[in-house]
């Protein structure tokens, strides 16, 4: 038995109503069940509450055991002054408040729905549990139920990317397009380089990259060198122009790039180099000079694809690291990488883009992620073995969300697939 049972049950009045007393017999009546607190302090506010003929007005309290308000110590905190009702499952002892009044209690052991109370203990059966704790249950939950829950928690998946964007906003004065650079950066970095490419970016003013975006070796070598890729010395012809002109852009705009994340190029394949993909960003800022611009005013997936068309310098072309030659193969983005920017870039700045301007883009962005690819990882992988669909990045994305942000934290009474199961007959 958990408490967040007992919160479920109380906020959805899943007990028998008729019969509620205290445990001195006086009669409930809930007008309120309040405002759920998952923060300090009593865990409902604002209940409203008549216990016989007293009509009150406050805060709800609810514990496993009633002693357990002695046990967590809120007879000494003023927090809880205002409580007019405790709610456990178990009453052990009399609870009093501060100036020595006795709290009324609600016993929900014996009037909880036994339905739901037995879905409860099926649902959260420890002895049965692999991966999740519903997973022998999935194939019961309708496709229905699925569906609309997979696009709530993806839209709530937004919501928790736009943190990024918002502190990236704030530390440049609301330049959307140094924040595009920013976030560009670090999902090019992907999962391994992620957060060092974005201290790289950190570390070069967004007016840089305005300034030499129209010349492709200054900002290779802009981006390179503060990535601390570039050599000391150089033996072919295009190394050595890069540290002259990384050289020459250091000293002019007193860049520093000490705090910078180191690189990793362990276990990468080739194509995923940071040599290769900051040059692959570098190229595409070359191209477009007002990169963000062209990602808002674009709408279809097909506008995307071709936005992404880049090439890079033909050095790249028998190179995946500097001085090292290999055989010729253009370094062009692939759609895999093309869809993971899209996801993790495109979207979320899209999505926050309007809803800091007040305009409603879902259908637009549905649209769009029904038409990416599903991510492979061994999350997506467990869940379709598991008899789930997966049709495409909407459904990735959610069943991503759920598993990291429910299953992972036992969250199984917040989730649309746990009520489900807690509920049905």
């Amino acid at each position: 038995m958990k408490e967040d049972f007992l919160h479920y049950i109380w906020k959805y009045k899943k007990i028998n109503i008729s019969k509620l007393k205290t445990t001195e017999g006086e009669n409930i009546t809930i007008h309120k069940t309040g405002i759920q607190n998952d923060l300090a302090g009593p865990d409902f506010f604002n209940a409203l509450v008549r216990i016989d003929k007293q009509l009150w007005a406050g805060n709800i309290e609810i514990h496993i055991k009633s002693s357990d308000w002695y046990a967590h110590h809120h007879e000494k905190d003023t927090a809880y002054d205002n409580v007019i009702l405790h709610i456990v499952w178990e009453y052990d002892v009399p609870i009093y408040r501060r100036d020595k009044t006795e709290i009324p209690t609600l016993v929900l052991k014996d009037i909880v729905d036994k339905t739901i109370y037995d879905n409860y203990l099926q649902l959260l059966e420890y002895k049965k549990v692999k991966w999740i704790y519903c997973e022998s249950q999935l194939d019961e939950i309708p496709l229905i139920t699925l569906s609309n829950w997979k696009e709530r928690l993806y839209f709530e998946r937004l919501e928790q990317k736009g943190r990024l964007i918002e502190k990236l906003l704030s530390k440049t004065n609301n330049d959307w397009e140094a924040v595009c650079f920013k976030m560009m950066m670090k999902n090019f970095g992907l999962k391994i380089n992620g957060e060092a490419f974005l201290s790289i970016a950190q570390t070069i003013p967004f007016s840089l990259i305005r300034k030499y975006n129209n010349n492709p070796i200054q900002l290779e070598a802009l981006l390179l060198g503060q990535s601390k890729l570039l050599p000391e010395e150089g033996q072919e012809h295009y190394v050595k122009e890069l540290i002259e002109e990384y050289s020459y852009l250091k000293n002019k705009h007193q860049l520093k790039n000490e705090n910078v994340i180191p690189v990793q190029f362990f276990r990468l394949r080739p194509a995923n180099f940071p040599t290769i993909r900051i040059t692959q960003l570098a190229a595409l800022y070359h191209k477009y000079q007002n990169l963000f611009d062209k990602v808002i005013q674009n709408n279809t997936i097909e506008e995307y694809y071709n936005m992404f068309m880049i090439s890079t310098a033909r050095y790249w072309d028998t190179h995946y690291t500097l001085e090292k030659p290999t055989p010729i193969k253009k370094k062009r983005l692939t759609k895999n990488f093309i869809d993971l920017l899209l996801i993790n870039t495109i979207i979320p700045l899209k999505f926050y883009y309007a809803k800091k301007h007040k305009m409603t883009i879902d259908d637009e962005i549905i649209t769009l992620l029904r038409k990416i690819d599903s991510e492979k990882n061994t999350i997506i992988d467990k869940f379709i073995a598991n008899g789930i669909a997966v049709n495409n990045a909407l459904d990735s994305q959610g069943l991503l969300q759920l598993k990291n942000e429910y299953c992972d934290h036992k969250k199984c009474l917040q989730c649309a697939i746990g009520n489900y199961l807690l509920q049905k007959k």
